[in-house]
């Protein structure tokens, strides 16, 4: 009978934590706009795109003692490449047709929900959103599908595009409001590309904004990617997107002009969808430079005056500060070798050199066609001014094949040479503070910094890196096992903080060890409190 009661009792208590982990999630706007410290409720954190966080119980002088708190394997070959996002102690990621949702204190999977088979490009999958009690992400096929992020039960998929006609999904939405707003994929054929905004409850679309012009207007082209996830401005009441290339990728006889909005910033007002300003980082691109990269929001000084900015390090090689008010450029510097653009002009915008056209014989370009960066994330640390990015000096050869014709990707590129660089850009004058040497071919890891003063990442040979934010100073590193494609992040749960990354398929908690205090029989959480 004793061990009868031992066994419910055991059971019952199980049950209670389990349910107390599950409980509703509550994600509402204020979350959104303010996220506490036990929480990383969206993609990049929060609103911003900084990935800058304000904890700082992990210090440039205890760094070096973190160790494993769990790690977690998906046991699937795909890379993770989505960013966990974290509420109410429970991590949400995910790779193509999966998620899970795991505790975070401890790593044990609590639910994992698996999309039916598609044939849908399964490139990647970037993560998911969170709204109320909901969870949304986007399948290979280019559906929206809804859970219950108690439970991971199935509540509603919706279309977003044709899959036949070459549509795809990877990025994680991002939640405005009342507005679920999510892009589509497929530079691979010629097809339009879109931003909308659908119902949290329903999915039934709110608003469509269309990149390029319809077929017979003009100045048509097709492309224009939204295949990573926005910012916004709640006091502009402004999302910021970046767009992709235009199609065909690598040929642009049949599209004259500028292209407009490929290769693009735009600001839009997330509850029409009306296009409120766009600025092109590559007009007419045929390299198939996305201009897709997170579009940073910054509020600061800027050359003696007080302004609301935007900052990106874009894949063409160029990095930009804009006043996002009204999008226009404050800023246009190279970080890194660039050779394509005869010279910029006087809004801002590269212009593209007649000879640096992909050519029959072959076109020496710098940047190389993955670009001197790419979807992984930046970061901006307040305190230093400066932005953070993983870097890819490159240098490829470009060919037009006129058999390939108009269509898709019609033409050829072939990488030489390229290498990892995490750069500290000063955003003032787009000069490096200075740089941190990565590996041959690059890295795949995005960039996070703290208010402590550390900036974490990972390089091209799969160690997991804390480095000095004001000198770039290796301070701590660990082997992961596999290539990283994601960015990490960090979080406080029971006064403890903790640092997720992740590398191949397997998701890896740090934490400093906990440590007795003598003859005490109480705990201490790390120094740097």
């Amino acid at each position: 009978m004793n061990l009868r009661r031992a066994a419910f009792l055991a059971t019952a208590i199980a049950f209670v934590a389990l349910t107390q982990t599950l409980r509703a999630q509550d994600v509402d706007a204020s979350m959104l706009l303010k996220p506490p410290a036990d929480s990383w409720p969206s993609y990049h954190g929060d609103y911003s795109g900084r990935r800058h966080s304000s904890l700082k119980q992990i210090t440039p002088q205890n760094v070096s003692s973190l160790t494993l708190a769990w790690a977690f394997q998906t046991e699937h070959t795909a890379t993770i490449k989505s960013s966990p996002i974290l509420v109410n102690g429970i991590l949400y990621f995910t790779i193509p047709d999966h998620v899970w949702a795991v505790d975070a204190r401890s790593g044990h999977e609590l639910w994992h929900y698996t999309y039916p088979p598609n044939k849908g490009e399964h490139i990647g999958q970037r993560g998911v959103a969170l709204y109320k009690d909901s969870l949304y992400f986007t399948a290979p096929d280019a559906h929206l599908v809804c859970l219950d992020a108690k439970t991971g039960k199935l509540r509603w998929i919706v279309e977003l595009a044709d899959n036949n006609k070459g549509y795809w999904s990877t990025e994680a939405p991002l939640i405005v409001k009342n507005h679920v707003i999510v892009g589509v994929g497929g530079d691979l054929d010629n097809i339009r590309m879109f931003l909308r905004s659908v119902d949290p409850d329903t999915g039934k679309t709110q608003w469509t904004w269309w990149v390029t012009p319809p077929e017979g207007a003009p100045d048509h082209s097709t492309g224009g990617t939204t295949w990573m996830a926005g910012t916004y401005d709640p006091d502009l009441n402004l999302i910021y997107w970046g767009t992709g290339n235009p199609t065909p990728v690598l040929t642009g006889s049949n599209r004259p002009g500028d292209n407009r909005y490929t290769c693009s910033i735009v600001a839009l007002n997330p509850d029409t969808g009306e296009l409120v300003w766009g600025f092109q980082p590559s007009p007419h691109d045929t390299h198939d430079w996305d201009a897709v990269e997170t579009p940073v929001l910054v509020d600061g000084p800027f050359r003696g005056q007080q302004r609301k900015m935007l900052l990106q390090a874009s894949r063409n090689g160029y990095f930009f500060v804009l006043d996002r008010t009204n999008g226009k450029n404050l800023l246009t510097v190279p970080y890194g070798p660039v050779n394509w653009a005869s010279h910029i002009d006087d809004k801002g915008q590269p212009v593209p050199a007649v000879e640096k056209e992909p050519s029959r014989d072959g076109v020496l370009i710098a940047p190389d066609e993955g670009g001197l960066t790419n979807y992984r994330a930046p970061s901006f640390d307040p305190k230093t001014g400066t932005f953070l990015v993983d870097a890819h000096p490159s240098w490829s050869i470009y060919f037009s094949k006129p058999a390939d014709g108009t269509y898709g990707w019609a033409g050829g590129d072939y990488g030489l040479w390229g290498k990892g660089v995490l750069e500290a850009i000063d955003y003032q004058t787009g000069k490096l503070r200075w740089s941190h040497e990565l590996g041959p071919w690059g890295s795949g890891a995005g960039v996070m910094t703290t208010d402590s003063g550390l900036t974490f990442t990972g390089d091209a040979q799969g160690n997991f890196l804390a480095l000095d934010t004001s000198n770039g100073k290796t301070l701590w590193h660990a082997g992961a096992g596999g290539g990283i494609g994601s960015s990490p992040i960090t979080y406080e749960l029971d006064g403890q903080q903790y640092i997720l990354t992740s590398a191949g398929g397997v998701l890896f908690a740090w934490r400093l060890p906990e440590t007795r205090q003598a003859g005490s029989g109480s705990s201490t959480k790390g120094a740097g409190r």
